[in-house]
């Protein structure tokens, strides 16, 4: 959420901005409708006090005056009862357009109104070149007993699969190595709840933004997160940190959840675009001035991650319009998928500044006063698209494969080899 007294006090930085997003109009309809909710505010207030100092005056009033002031009382209150549902629809309405306020994208952010409009700023590794036809992940997860989406979709639909036999070991590899990489960098290991309040989706910019994407348990008003982010942020929900604690860095490792709307028929083969997927992910709380350059090391960091695994990349700086709403500026990590001889986002990372902790309140002590923290988070590793990328990456023309050597500690021997059944 953006700091509304700061619009309201000098508008023209934020209209800029946040044109840059396709979203100036909004900005314009919340300061109209502060306005109003301001011009209403005082009238109210002022009708009341003027009640209250009327029902004081009624009992030292003379019979006739009391009369006059009874039936200017009567005035007071009509006008007060036509008000105040017009005071409340205004800031109900004035809560939820700027609810929907995205983020001030980042100086350095590239303009543009689509994913066509990310730039590449580099590339590492060099994409395999087989003298055969590579076969796609699914056909290699199939064929060597690790996938089996076919039976997963009798049982949940489209969109699930089963993980079998050594994809599990791999999976619990990558988690135990992730989390070994992030603890040697400064970050706490967490396993956050996934089931969380509408709090916690708000304060995030889940919500109102990303509804149709989120999984929800009407009967207890929870919500299935989407990523260990959201419960993650909410660690220090209306708390006051000190200064010297930051940065504090936590990786949680869940299980996520989304319904994928609008992206029907897109990425249905496989396991690419699941509803329901593990990942390890970074979240930090740092200084307002320091979220830039942490912002540079979480990328460096899921680099760092990918390079040990050999998995051939490049990095994009996501343009402005296909920012999500907390982010003032987000970096891709696109893997390169040999079967379909383009690269895929993998994994991301997003300065969200003091967006979604001033959602939460989570503010820092300083000297000066409190101040709204930044945050920054990153996906270190989503478990399945890296599987992907493990298995295409790696495959032979028989369809075995060897992984990374990075892994080897984390895996029973039997499984670092994997080999089509005979």
């Amino acid at each position: 959420m953006l700091d509304l007294k700061a619009i309201r006090e000098d508008p023209e930085p934020f209209r800029k901005a946040l044109a840059r997003r396709g979203a100036a109009e909004d900005l314009d309809r919340v300061l109209a409708l502060d306005e109003e909710w301001r011009r209403l505010t005082v009238r109210v207030e002022e009708l009341r006090a003027e009640q209250n100092r009327g029902s004081k005056d009624i009992a030292a009033t003379d019979p006739l005056a009391r009369e006059r002031l009874i039936d200017h009382l009567r005035e007071v209150s009509g006008e007060l009862k036509g008000l105040e549902p017009q005071l409340a629809r205004v800031e109900e309405e004035l809560r939820e357009v700027a609810a929907r306020l995205p983020n001030v994208p980042d100086e350095a952010a590239p303009d543009g109104l689509s994913e066509e409009d990310n730039v590449e700023v580099r590339r590492w590794g060099e994409p395999p070149a087989f003298d055969f036809e590579p076969r796609d992940h699914l056909a290699l997860g199939e064929a060597l007993g690790l996938l089996d989406v076919e039976r997963a979709a009798k049982t949940s639909g489209s969109r699930f699969a089963y993980l079998i036999g050594p994809a599990v070991r791999i999976q619990f590899a990558l988690v135990q190595m992730g989390l070994d990489f992030a603890e040697a960098r400064g970050f706490t290991p967490v396993i956050p709840p996934v089931l969380v309040r509408e709090e916690a989706m708000f304060g995030t910019g889940f919500l109102p933004n990303d509804a149709v994407n989120i999984y929800s348990t009407r009967e207890d008003d929870l919500y299935l997160a989407g990523t260990s982010e959201v419960p993650l942020a909410s660690l220090h929900a209306h708390e006051i940190l000190d200064a010297g604690e930051l940065p504090k860095r936590y990786a949680g490792y869940s299980t996520c959840f989304r319904r994928e709307a609008g992206t029907y028929g897109k990425d249905m083969r496989g396991i690419f675009r699941l509803h329901q997927f593990d990942k390890v992910e970074m979240y930090s709380f740092v200084l307002p001035e320091d979220s830039r350059s942490e912002h540079e090391r979480f990328l460096g960091w899921e680099e760092e991650f990918f390079r040990s695994l050999e998995i051939p990349y490049r990095v994009v700086d996501t343009c402005t319009g296909d920012l999500g709403a907390s982010a003032a500026r987000k970096f891709d990590l696109e893997a390169w998928i040999p079967s379909q001889r383009k690269y895929r986002e993998i994994t991301s990372t997003s300065n969200t500044t003091d967006f979604q902790a001033r959602r939460l309140d989570c503010r820092v002590r300083l000297p000066e006063g409190n101040r709204t923290v930044h945050t920054v988070n990153g996906t270190l590793c989503a478990i399945g698209r890296t599987l992907i990328a493990l298995l295409e990456n790696n495959q032979r023309e028989d369809g075995s494969l060897t992984l990374p050597k990075s892994l080897h500690p984390y895996l029973p021997e039997r499984d670092r080899v994997l080999a089509q059944p005979r």
